[in-house]
């Protein structure tokens, strides 16, 4: 990939996930170890590669390793520590996070149900919202598997050394 195509396009997703509510510079870093062709990144190339300053980068860092989307690894031979994107750190946050919310939705909305009448305009529409958010938790709770599933297959399919790069 041409390096300026590589630049545009870790703005882009940057601009994406903060869109999706991570701070500007969390965002740039994680889109930054997204792109990168490096196994691990330090935060000094990070700053580097960013033209953001160390402090800058150190606070990103720390929430995207709080957060899960990234690691901190060992790297023989060097004092410096070394970050990469968690393996499933994505999915594991997404569907944590989802997971909580739904539950809080649903749970909001049967109070509301509680609290206004089951038999109000109100309650009705409140019924309904929880219903719904239920009915979108437990399909997602289905999904998951076939998610996991094709995820595996896909990853054998990479890893094949029968695979060419024309397949």
């Amino acid at each position: 990939m041409n390096e300026d195509l590589r630049v545009e396009y870790r703005e882009r997703f940057a601009l994406l996930m903060t869109s999706m509510g991570l701070q500007r510079m969390v965002a740039r870093v994680y889109a930054a170890l997204v792109v990168t062709e490096e196994p691990t990144t330090t935060m000094p190339e990070l700053a580097e590669t960013l033209q953001a300053s160390a402090g800058a980068i150190s606070g990103a860092i720390k929430t995207l390793t709080t957060i899960g989307l990234v690691e901190r690894v060992p790297a023989p031979g060097s004092r410096r520590d070394h970050y990469r994107i968690a393996d499933n750190g994505w999915y594991d946050s997404v569907m944590h996070k989802y997971n909580v919310l739904m539950g809080e939705v649903i749970n909001l909305a049967a109070d509301g149900v509680e609290a206004v009448g089951a038999d109000t305009v109100a309650g009705h529409r409140l019924g309904e919202m929880r219903d719904f958010y239920a009915f979108m938790s437990s399909e997602v709770q289905d999904m998951l598997p076939r998610w996991e599933k094709a995820r595996d297959s896909r990853r054998a399919e990479l890893s094949d050394p029968r695979r060419t790069v024309e397949s």
